[in-house]
Formats: C-alpha cells, structure tokens, sequence
C-alpha cells in the first residue's frame, strides 16, 4: 500500500493535531456549547477552537445545532459517524494510560482543588481528611494487646 492510501494517516488527518482529541474527549456522549468547551480545554484560544469545530463538521465527524436566539446560542455535538469514533478514543485512552504508568509519568490533573479561605477550614479539613489514629489497648502483663480503631 502506498502512503498516499494509508487508512491509518487519514484518519490520523482528520482526528489528530493538538486539540482535536480533546475536543472529541469532551463531545463524546454530550452535547457542548462553544463557551464550555473553551473552559473546558486551557489553551487553546477561540480562534483554533473556530477552526477545529469546523473542520470536523466538515469531515462529518461534528454536528453544528445553531439556535435562532438572541444572543445567539450554539450546540456542537458528535455525528452518528463521529460516535463510531468512540472504540479509537477508547482504545487511545487506555495506552495513554499504560504508556503514562509504563514510564512513571504523573496524571495530569485539569482541576485545581479548592483551598478554604482561612486556617480553621485548612485544619478541619486536615483533620477530616487524615487517617484516624489506631488505639491500642495493652493488658497490665503488656503481652496481649487489641485494637480499638
């Protein structure tokens, strides 16, 4: 097969880049609005979003619901050919996965966890959150001993 008819570099074409997959990730089973996927994938800026959603409504891989609203409110969702996408993303998931644990490398988190505001929540929050110390109770001889915890 010549390079030119590799199913695996048009797919690639089409599904690949920087942000497509995640833009993917994120339409798979739910239906989005412009603003939330920009929130939801940090970095990539407006412009590109413009960009990608249009190329995968163009490749029939993103359907574009506009509503005749003011303001004006538009939905992005996956086509039923974009959905027969979701056993590939499935299956980049799980490598991305071995490969991340394969070579130590750490999860990347998205969500930052909120921190409270003064140190009385900081410490009831330790504490609330901190494994409960084991008692143990001795008998006079100190050879049998039970735990309470």
């Amino acid at each position: 097969m010549d390079h030119q008819n590799c199913p695996v570099k048009l797919t690639a074409s089409i599904i690949g880049g920087k942000w497509k997959p995640s833009l993917l990730f994120h339409l798979e089973g739910r239906t989005r609005r412009f603003c939330e996927l920009q929130r939801l994938i940090p970095g990539l800026t407006k412009k590109m979003l413009t960009q990608h959603l249009r190329e995968l409504e163009h490749d029939g891989i993103v359907h574009r619901k506009v509503y005749a609203e003011v303001p004006p409110r538009v939905e992005y969702s996956l086509t039923r050919h974009g959905e027969s996408l979701k056993p590939i993303l499935k299956l980049m998931s799980a490598w991305g996965n071995r490969h991340r644990a394969r070579y130590g490398m750490p999860a990347v988190h998205t969500h930052k966890p909120e921190t409270p505001a003064n140190p009385v929540e900081t410490v009831v929050q330790e504490t609330l959150t901190s494994p409960l110390p084991r008692l143990v109770a001795t008998s006079q001889e100190g050879r049998d001993s039970k735990v309470l915890l």
